[in-house]
């Protein structure tokens, strides 16, 4: 009976053991590198397409960014610097800054910042993509990709498709970022 209770404690407090194994350093940087390689070639071919027209270059700061500028075809924003980052964990992250009157829209130089906050909350909750606010105080639009079930090569497409259409909410938000009033649909 004690040879039971033994053996069953045992398993009680024997670590458990996940069916995935845990990767080197050395093995999650090589894979940062493909999933960075493969990110290069679906912004060198999808960048450029009707519809999306960004052409994307590797950061000379940060070499798992890549940086595009979306400059034509927008009525509100002056531009929208595209970032797009493969991350240390195993994500994939796209920040869009909207340019506006020459500068980023920043929430502390807003004329009427809590407003502009409030237009963000209420943008993230009714957009595919979500708004934000960097460390500096300048907004974007973001989506992040998990890695865990493989390179979402058709979804990273639909955002960048997705992007020109921010052009709308840059108009809505002009009341909040210098007192203009927004532009009639």
């Amino acid at each position: 009976m004690k040879s039971y209770l033994i053996i069953a404690l045992l398993l009680l407090s024997a670590p458990i053991v996940s069916s995935g194994q845990t990767k080197t350093p050395a093995e999650k940087q090589a894979d940062r590198i493909a999933t960075r390689e493969k990110l290069r070639a679906l912004l060198d071919t999808s960048g450029p397409k009707k519809g999306i027209g960004i052409s994307f270059r590797q950061s000379t700061k940060e070499p798992f960014n890549f940086v595009g500028m979306l400059n034509e075809g927008l009525k509100n924003a002056d531009s929208f610097e595209v970032v797009v980052g493969v991350s240390t964990d195993e994500t994939i992250g796209f920040r869009i800054y909207p340019h506006y009157k020459g500068a980023y829209i920043n929430v502390n130089k807003a004329k009427d910042s809590t407003g502009l906050m409030r237009q963000l909350l209420r943008l993230s909750d009714k957009n595919f993509l979500f708004w934000g606010m960097d460390g500096t105080a300048d907004i974007f639009a973001g989506y992040t990709f998990t890695l865990e079930s493989g390179f979402p090569e058709r979804a990273l497409e639909i955002v960048l498709y997705s992007i020109r259409p921010l052009d709308k909410y840059v108009g809505e938000m002009q009341p909040s970022v210098d007192g203009s009033p927004a532009p009639a649909e």
